[in-house]
């Protein structure tokens, strides 16, 4: 009970006492009224026995109908939760999580990348740490250490194994005249002369949807120019000392607008389409692709061909090839309040959920050797057990650039395609890039 105490000053006659008395009978009375209930939403309160709602955001640009298909059986499979599915847009899984990230609407499943963007959203406590759940257990033990946050945090669960490399057609190959695949990046233009005067259009090329070209093009050009010349590479785009603006840092873009200007591409080649490239080479369009093992289930088994894939020949003649191995875009769950449900939406996505998706992808198993999943495609997997032979390996683009840079790593592809911009320009804008996220970051 709150108490109240009017107190008047020079009041002296009876009707102002009286209107004072009057006055404070009503604050007293005002006060020691109870305060009427706070207005809530019905919709908003739980009910015993209702099903919970979680998001799911998630990156899949090629297998959206298998996505939808692993929700709905989720959901048949545990009654209790609801999946509000949407699938994210663009160039990369990032330019998708920062504007989620400022609102405050980070989904409670999401696709994520194993980069240091992802790891600085689960030390900020955004992302849930999954190492009690049956995915990470199940994680090949090669993969864990890019889901590992620098205050070792566990923030997410590779989608698979990921490697670019090229397709081609064998039939195409033999019909230019074509013994083997080429082992270096002289040979490779050969090649595509050779095949260009077949009559036959070498490879696809996506300037309209540069993610693709980052992920093959740039990453094994990096993997070939930066890695052997550079071993502590990895700590040199974290403190931003990495040199790129050199010649070594210019062919990577220069082997991109080479390939164009000799006309090996396909002529609509800044198209946006991502599905475009395996539906050339698919209907005999073009005679490679130069795409992932993510994409091996729509690439490798057309019908009236037979498919090869080989190494990406980004090297000088001489030297090694340095493939690129690491994680695909995988899973994290939301620190919200849905996160044990989530978990479980996790555990059947990369559980029983992934024989949905491997029907489609058949791409290379996150998992560890033996756990009885579907691993893979046998010429997937033959590749990878070459490339894991190599001496060197580079890392996907996503998985090691900052957030900021990997966005613009794809207008820089776009303009060295269309000429706004020199290879060296290019070079020097993606260094300088680098550099200002080191700093930004450690201040």
């Amino acid at each position: 009970m709150v108490k109240s105490v009017l107190v008047i000053i020079g009041a002296s006659s009876r009707r102002a006492a009286k209107y004072c008395a009057l006055a404070c009978l009503c604050l007293l009375t005002a006060c020691q009224r109870t305060p009427a209930p706070a207005v809530t939403d019905p919709a908003a309160a739980p009910v015993a026995g209702q099903a919970v709602t979680i998001t799911a955001l998630i990156w899949a640009p090629d297998w959206p109908a298998q996505m939808r298909q692993i929700a709905a059986e989720f959901t048949r499979l545990n009654p209790d939760v609801k999946v509000d599915l949407q699938f994210m847009s663009g160039n990369s899984v990032e330019e998708n999580l920062r504007p989620r990230v400022a609102a405050h609407t980070l989904p409670d499943l999401v696709s994520v990348n194993p980069n240091p963007y992802a790891a600085e959203l689960a030390d900020q406590g955004l992302l849930a740490d999954v190492g009690a759940s049956t995915a990470w257990q199940r994680l090949r033990p090669s993969l864990k250490a890019d889901w590992m946050s620098p205050n070792g945090k566990r923030f997410g669960i590779a989608g698979g194994v990921a490697a670019p490399l090229i397709y081609y057609n064998k039939s195409m190959f033999r019909a230019a005249g074509i013994a083997h695949p080429p082992t270096d990046f002289s040979a490779f233009l050969d090649t595509c002369e050779q095949l260009k005067r077949a009559g036959f259009t070498p490879i696809h090329w996506s300037g309209g949807f540069p993610n693709l070209i980052g992920n093959g093009a740039f990453s094994v050009g990096f993997a070939n120019n930066i890695v052997p010349r550079t071993p502590d590479w990895k700590a040199r785009i974290a403190d931003g000392t990495l040199a790129l603006d050199n010649a070594a840092g210019a062919d990577i873009f220069a082997k991109i607008r080479t390939v164009a200007r000799r006309g090996y591409t396909q002529p609509d080649l800044m198209q946006p389409r991502r599905d475009q490239g395996i539906d050339d080479f698919v209907h005999g369009r073009t005679a490679m692709a130069f795409d992932g093992t993510w994409a091996a289930g729509g690439l490798l088994h057309p019908a009236g061909f037979e498919v090869g894939v080989f190494m990406p020949p980004w090297n000088a003649r001489g030297a090694a090839s340095v493939p690129v191995i690491g994680s695909e875009t995988g899973f994290a769950v939301g620190a919200s309040a849905h996160q044990a449900q989530a978990m479980r939406l996790l555990d059947y996505l990369t559980g029983a959920g992934f024989a949905i998706e491997q029907k489609k992808r058949q791409n290379i198993a996150p998992f560890a050797p033996g756990s009885g999943e579907q691993e893979g495609d046998p010429q997937i997997l033959a590749y990878l057990a070459q490339a894991e032979r190599s001496a060197l390996t580079g890392s996907p683009y996503y998985s090691m650039l900052p957030a900021a840079s990997i966005d613009l790593l794809h207008l820089l592809i776009q303009d060295v395609l269309t000429d706004r911009l020199t290879p060296r320009q290019a070079a020097r804008k993606l260094e300088a890039s680098i550099r200002d996220e080191a700093r930004s970051h450690n201040k």
